[in-house]
Parts: structure tokens; C-alpha cells; sequence
């Protein structure tokens, strides 16, 4: 039944070795930068390779690929070290460790003589280790493993620049909202990403626990076996739909879902590469990686029980959830001034159109049955991996313009694209994937997951829709205030980036017009692969009508930020006075919808104020211990002290005075 731990374990194990070489490096104290640059490369290399050769496996022979699976590690949790390809993370572990080689082969050049060069590369290759571990892992507790390990590789790679130069923050300096300060330091960032994401990681280990104490197992594909057993205990107990959402709040948190979304923003402070990294293909994809895992398990679970109407809450609650996101932080980038914040602002976005495919199908789950479980899937997955793809590049294109203005601030960018044609056109292909337009790959996985969310509900297909078009517009303007525009302050000066760097972004920017010219043949592999995800027991292909209504609001959105901008390099003062006459709503949308000054209000404030009340109610006890009590043992000692006197009548007196005292108190006590 199981393959043998090696060589399948190496797509996870071989970053995790290098990161090990590199550290010891770093104590030997190894300059030279090839050598961490290299390593990092190859180890990725190897474990690209591997994850290859095993999704070969999967597709070629319809079934999954499990290794390891009789190497127990924790006996008596009966927890083991097994690696589990099936279509979902076969998918995955191909995008996440490709995408990953293509940054480090471009991080080789862009982090080039800096101070932290070999505390970079060891993090970051930690951090691929940690992700594709969190993919391959058999069971709840390897994965939480991985999981933690992605957390505290990026509050590393956040913070990496850990000595705060203002260059490196992001927000605009001396902004603040409600009182509270909109710019952020790279420690501090650091700091907020842990802090945001434990949050969600709690939530997500009570899940587990429950899950175990029910199941009595944390092997993923025993929970899936054992579905309809431990899924109706719980719905018994009255605590199922709870438990997912309590389970859920970790991948909500990771993937930086509305409210949780402030992590993600202020993870700019971290190089560029780190950027594309947690944003594309990594870090903020585990959260729906592994609802993605878990939504077929809990579907077939509803359907063997006949439990669907009593998960709709929660699936509403998940889908609600995604479309808010998407639709809040697509707003926010529509304003923002920032490139690499405009792009952040849009993973989060579409990262909320990930989860909306997915839960949309569990509100429909009880009429159309095991195909739709195939469709949320698919959806999701394949969305995933088109994301992926198409904004790495455009990070990885936002790292070379910001090196060449010498500026986080697209108002001092402007007129690239006359200097480096190659970046414009790996810009515009990125673009306009996100964007959705066809036949680009980002326009049939979002349309595949509106379709979806339009069959569930009306209203938050309309949403996503809307959504569609505040990504259109603000895509848009970001290409043209930097590639077209004149730069309203500096000068135009740059050129096409070294051959290291360019190469990655252009790779991926031709991949994403690839994948989408090649959708016939691709909806179908999606489709196995998605049947092949803990076995599946449908028959579906995803069919996308060309002429969607969301690809028909994207063009009209085009042609209007065409015409908007036309008449704003036309006529500036004009277009500067209408702006000024909507300030109220500019600085809403630009300051987040104070949500973090609103947090901070909440938990900073008042986390304040409780600290404060514990340290004063800490020093009335130190007080009572160190002084009161030292005073007041002194004073019952003085008057026990004055009260032997040494006189043997006195002593009688004091007796036969006690003894009437006793006798009239339990007079009084007895009538």
C-alpha cells in the first residue's frame, strides 16, 4: 500500500536540509554569497523535480501516491512521517516548488551584496521546506509542523530588514487614522504578522484536538475514511458546524481573510522576493490549501449523513467571509499609492475569491451531490494555481521598477515602458490575467468561480462580479501611472533588468497567457486531478462560457479607465479638484476602512489598560506582601506583646473575662 519514504519525502526534506547547511554556514561565518545562493537553487531544484515525477505518477495511473505511510514518528498519537500525493496536493506542491525556484533564481541577483545575504536565503529556503512539508504531510500534526514552520520563517523574512530605515517601511510616513500610525517598520511588521496569525493557529489547534478526541485519528485520509462516523457524532453533539468554524479560523487567519487581511498589508516591508513569495505561491495559500482539503471530506461527510442544511451556516459563513474580503481590499487598492501595497491588497482579494468558489458549492451541496464537490475543487484549485503564477510575476516586475525609481511610491515611477519593453509586456500579460481577461488563465478560474458563487447566491455572485471590476480598474491604474504615464515627481530614468532577474518574470508572465490558451486540455486535468483528491466519486469536467458577464463588466471597466486616464494626463487640475470633492471617501478606502486603527483601538488600547490594571493589582500584592503584612504582623505582636504583663492575677482577670464574653455570645446566638 505504501511507498518507500525516499525519494518522494526529498520534495519536502531537501530545502529543509539546505536551510540546515546554510545555518551551520552562517556559524562558520561563509561569506561567499554562491554558496547560499546555489544551495538554495538546487535543494528547490530537487525537490521541483520530485514533486514532477510524483504528479506524473498521480495523473498517469489515476490513483494517489503515498509514502512513508508505515513510518510512525509519535507511536502513541500513532502520528507517522508519510507523504501524500493525490490530485489537490500534487497540484499544489508543482506550483508552490516552481514558483518558489523561479523567486530564489531571481532573489540570487536582487539580494546581491546585502548585509543579511546567508540569513535570507536560509530563511527563505526554510520557508519552502516548511510549505511543501504543510502540502505533502498525511496527517493533522505533520502539517501543523509545516504550518508553524511557514510562520516563523516569515516574521524572519518580514522583519529582514530588521534595522527599520524609513526606505523600507511601508505607508506613507507621518499618516495616521483615528490617531493611530499608518506606516509600519520592517520589525514591527514582522512582529504583526505573528501576532495576527496565532490568532487563527489557536483557533486551528482546539480543531484538531476536537477532531482527534472524535475521530481518534489525525491522518487525513483516515478522517476521510471515517467520515460519516466522527461527522455524526459531532452533529449529534450539536457542535458540528462550531468545530469547522473554529477549525476554519486558522486558514482564515493564514490567508489573510477579512479581518485578518492587516498581516498580509504590512508584510511589505520585506524584500521584494519575500513578497512574491508569501503572496504568490506559499505562505498565504495554506489557508486555502487546506480548506480546499477539507471541503470534499466534509461534503461527502453532509451528504452520508444528511447533514447538508445543517452546514449551511457554516458554508454561508465561509463564503460571506471570501466575498467580503474580496470586495473590501480591491476598495483599498483602488486608492493606494504604493505598487507592491496595490498588489498585496489584491492577493488578499482574490485569495477571498478562492474561498467563495469553494463554500459557494456547500450551499448547494445537498441538491447536486457529489459533482458539485468536484466543481468547489476545482474552482478553487484551479484558481490557486493560476494566481500563482500570474502574481508572482507581478511582484517580481514590482521589484525591478521600485529598484529603478528608487521608490516604494508609484508617483515618482512613470514612462517605463519606453525603457524596458520587456518588463511592459511581462506587466500587461500579469495584468491582465489578474484582471481576467481572456484568453489569459486568469479569466476562466475566475470566471469558473463566479459561475460557481452565481448559483449559490445572487448576492454574493454580484459581489464578486463588482469585484471583477474594482480589480480591472485598479490593475489598470497601477500599469499606467507606471509604465505610460509621465512620473509626477523625479525623473524618467531606468532599463530593462539583468538577465537573472528578468528571466523569472517573464516565465511566468508567458505561462500565465499559456495556461489560459491551453484551458481545454487544462479543465481536464483539473478535473482528474480534482477526482483523484482523496478519491472523489464523480464525473466532471468544468465548462466556462466565453462570454461571461464578469469578462463583459471587465471591458467596460477597461475602456473607462482608459478614458479616466486620458482626460487625467489631459487636464490634471480638473481631475485633482473632483478627487478633492470625494476626500471623505479617499481617506476611508486609503486608510483601510480603519480597521487597523480599530484593532489597535480594541486590543492595543485596552490590552494597555488590562496590563495596566494587572501590574497595579501586582503591586498592591507585592505592597501587601513586602510591607503591609510586615506592618501589620508588627502591630498584633506589639498588642499580644502588651497584653503579657507578667501578673498572675491579671492573667485570671483576663480569663474570667473571656469566659462571660463566651457565654452571653452564645446566649445571643442560641435566642
Amino acid at each position: 500500500m505504501y511507498e518507500p519514504l525516499f525519494p518522494w519525502a526529498l520534495a519536502w526534506l531537501a530545502p529543509f536540509v539546505a536551510a540546515a547547511i546554510m545555518a551551520f554556514g552562517m556559524l562558520l561565518k561563509v561569506r561567499d554569497e554562491r554558496f547560499y545562493g546555489y544551495l538554495s537553487v538546487i535543494s528547490i531544484l530537487v525537490s521541483a523535480l520530485v514533486s514532477s515525477q510524483a504528479a506524473l505518477r498521480v495523473f498517469s495511473e489515476k490513483k494517489p501516491l503515498y509514502s512513508g505511510g508505515d513510518f510512525v514518528w509519535v507511536p502513541w498519537l500513532n502520528v507517522t512521517l508519510g507523504t501524500y500525493f493525490d490530485g489537490l496536493s500534487s497540484v499544489m506542491a508543482l506550483v508552490v516548488s516552481w514558483v518558489s525556484l523561479l523567486i530564489a533564481i531571481y532573489s540570487t541577483k536582487y539580494m546581491e551584496g546585502d548585509w543579511g545575504y546567508g540569513r535570507y536565503f536560509t530563511f527563505f529556503t526554510f520557508f519552502v521546506g516548511s510549505m511543501m512539508l504543510l502540502v505533502l504531510a498525511d496527517n493533522l500534526v505533520l502539517m501543523f509542523i509545516g504550518w508553524e514552520g511557514t510562520g516563523l520563517a516569515s516574521y524572519a523574512l518580514i522583519g529582514h530588514w530588521y534595522t527599520d530605515e524609513e526606505e523600507k517601511w511601508v505607508g506613507r510616513p507621518g499618516r495616521y487614522a483615528l490617531g493611530f500610525p499608518m506606516f509600519f517598520e520592517p520589525s514591527h511588521s514582522g512582529l504583526r504578522a505573528i501576532l495576527f496569525t496565532r490568532v487563527g493557529d489557536i483557533a486551528l489547534l482546539v480543531g484538531m484536538a476536537v477532531l482527534f478526541l472524535t475521530a481518534g485519528t489525525f491522518n487525513i485520509v483516515e478522517l476521510a475514511q471515517e467520515v460519516p462516523s466522527w461527522m455524526g457524532e459531532l452533529s449529534a453533539k450539536g457542535i458540528l458546524s462550531l468545530t469547522l468554524a473554529i477549525f476554519s479560523l486558522g486558514m482564515l487567519a493564514k490567508s489573510a481573510q477579512f479581518p485578518f487581511h492587516e498581516w498580509l498589508v504590512t508584510a511589505m516591508t520585506g524584500p521584494t522576493p519575500v513578497s512574491a513569495l508569501i503572496h504568490a505561491a506559499t505562505m498565504v495559500k495554506a489557508g486555502i490549501y487546506l480548506f480546499l482539503r477539507f471541503v470534499p471530506i466534509v461534503m461527502a461527510g453532509a451528504l452520508a449523513i444528511g447533514a447538508a442544511g445543517e452546514l449551511y451556516p457554516y458554508f454561508l459563513f465561509m463564503a460571506a467571509i471570501g466575498a467580503i474580503t474580496a470586495f473590501a481590499l480591491a476598495t483599498m487598492a483602488l486608492v493606494s499609492d504604493e505598487l507592491k501595497l496595490i498588489l498585496a491588497y489584491s492577493t488578499a482579494s482574490q485569495i477571498g475569491y478562492m474561498f467563495l468558489g469553494a463554500a459557494s458549492v456547500g450551499l448547494l451541496v445537498g441538491s447536486l451531490g457529489p459533482k458539485l464537490i468536484a466543481e468547489g475543487v476545482v474552482a478553487g484549485m484551479s484558481h490557486l494555481a493560476s494566481h500563482a503564477v500570474f502574481k508572482a510575476a507581478l511582484f517580481l516586475v514590482a521589484g525591478w521598477l521600485i529598484h529603478a525609481a528608487h521608490s516604494r511610491f508609484m508617483d515618482q515611477m512613470g514612462g517605463f515602458a519606453g525603457l524596458m519593453k520587456l518588463t511592459a509586456i511581462a506587466f500587461w500579460l500579469a495584468g491582465l490575467s489578474l484582471i481576467g481577461l481572456p484568453p489569459l488563465s486568469g479569466f476562466f478560474s475566475k470566471e469558473l468561480v463566479i459561475h460557481t458563487a452565481l448559483s449559490a447566491s445572487p448576492i454574493i455572485g454580484g459581489l464578486a462580479i463588482l469585484t471583477a471590476a474594482f480589480t480591472a480598474a485598479y490593475t489598470v491604474r497601477a500599469i499606467l501611472r507606471t509604465m505610460h504615464l509621465p512620473p509626477q515627481a523625479g525623473k524618467r530614468e531606468g532599463h530593462e533588468a539583468p538577465a537573472t532577474m528578468l528571466a523569472p518574470y517573464l516565465v511566468l508572465a508567458l505561462a500565465s497567457l499559456a495556461l489560459g490558451l491551453g484551458w481545454p486540455y487544462l479543465a481536464r486535468v483539473y478535473s482528474d486531478m480534482a477526482l483523484l483528491t482523496l478519491s472523489l466519486n464523480a464525473s466532471y469536467i468544468p465548462e466556462v462560457a466565453l462570454s461571461g458577464t464578469a469578462a463583459a463588466v471587465v471591458g467596460l471597466v477597461l475602456l473607462a479607465a482608459a478614458v479616466v486616464f486620458a482626460h487625467y494626463y489631459l487636464r490634471p487640475a480638473a481631475t485633482s479638484a473632483l478627487l478633492g470633492s470625494l476626500k471623505p471617501v479617499y481617506d476611508f478606502l486609503y486608510d483601510r476602512w480603519y480597521i487597523n486603527s480599530l484593532l489597535y483601538a480594541l486590543f492595543k488600547n485596552n490590552g494597555w489598560r488590562l496590563a495596566s490594571f494587572f501590574v497595579t493589582v501586582d503591586e498592591g500584592i507585592d505592597y501587601t506582601y513586602h510591607s503591609g503584612m510586615p506592618f501589620t504582623g508588627g502591630w498584633l505582636a506589639n498588642l499580644l506583646r502588651s497584653l503579657h504583663k507578667g501578673a498572675t492575677n491579671y492573667y485570671m482577670a483576663l480569663y474570667a473575662a473571656s469566659i462571660v464574653a463566651l457565654i452571653l455570645l452564645m446566649v445571643i446566638l442560641a435566642g
